[in-house]
């Protein structure tokens, strides 16, 4: 078993880290507002002070933080803390142009990069079962595959090079087309319930046909319930949006689903919603 530091105990760093502790890894976890780490301490977490203080003697180094400006930041925060040999698991969603300046930090203290985002949210992530898309040198596989073990259901390794972001750019069509399909269902109901229908009708339209799926029914059911508990974080989404925006422009290749969909992330933020679930996105087809 491993000596992990995870950096990033939200929704999805808290998950993976109880599920870290549940196969005997040894872990030590570091959030900016260390009221959101603290709770872990009864699963048997190690809750630093510095993210230095986390990464003091752990092999393996997991960042779940929200952006590629924070991985940034946080890590050459603990940089006198780095040492060469240790394993560098960036499983943050930061898009392709953040990859650049984190593996040229992780090459200056001499850590094997491995560029390995999540697909899934928090119920994958609460029950170990995410998809980890991972790219880096062979020769640590072997070490990773225990820690990649516990928080996930599949690793597809998708080549040697961490910095040439495979992985990420996997990443950002699979997030791509979970935000585009809740966007399009949450215009559909809200569609029905503007032309002066029970939203619930489209439902019985689609369940059991082939436009049925379980991410559908997962999605429509939150807002036919108007629960908006967070999976995946609205303000998250619409960050997503802009990474996969940039990667598709800087490939010359339009994304009008994923575009559209930044611009109802965006009329729900300013309406409140920022928090909750990006099924929320239901309101931005709404005034007010």
């Amino acid at each position: 078993m491993s000596d992990v530091a995870l950096l990033g105990t939200g929704i999805m760093g808290a998950a993976m880290a109880r599920n870290l502790l549940r196969n005997g890894h040894r872990v030590r976890v570091w959030n900016r507002t260390r009221s959101r780490a603290e709770p872990l301490a009864a699963d048997g977490a190690t809750v630093a002070g510095t993210p230095a203080e986390a990464i003091e003697g752990a092999e393996v180094v997991i960042t779940m933080l929200s952006d590629g400006g924070t991985v940034l930041s946080v890590l050459a925060e603990a940089a006198d803390a780095l040492r060469p040999g240790q394993v560098w698991a960036q499983m943050s969603t930061v898009g392709v142009a953040a990859l650049g300046p984190l593996a040229d930090l992780a090459a200056e203290r001499g850590l094997t990069f491995v560029d390995a985002p999540v697909q899934g949210t928090r119920q994958p992530a609460e029950q170990g079962t995410l998809v980890i898309l991972a790219a880096g040198p062979e020769e640590v596989r072997a070490r990773l595959e225990p820690v990649f073990g516990a928080v996930g259901q599949k690793t597809l390794w998708l080549g040697t090079d961490g910095a040439a972001g495979a992985a990420t750019r996997l990443k950002l069509a699979t997030v791509g087309f979970g935000i585009s399909m809740t966007s399009i269902v949450a215009e559909a109901l809200g569609l029905a319930k503007g032309l002066g229908l029970d939203p619930a009708l489209f439902g019985e339209v689609v369940t059991g046909g082939p436009m049925d799926s379980p991410y559908l029914q997962a999605k429509m059911k939150a807002i036919l319930a108007g629960d908006y508990t967070t999976s995946f974080a609205l303000r998250n989404a619409e960050k997503d949006t802009r990474l996969i925006h940039e990667a598709a422009a800087s490939a010359g290749v339009r994304v009008d689903m994923n575009d559209a969909a930044g611009d109802r992330f965006r009329r729900a933020l300013e309406q409140g919603h920022g928090d909750e679930d990006m099924a929320a996105t239901y309101h931005a087809g709404f005034d007010g």
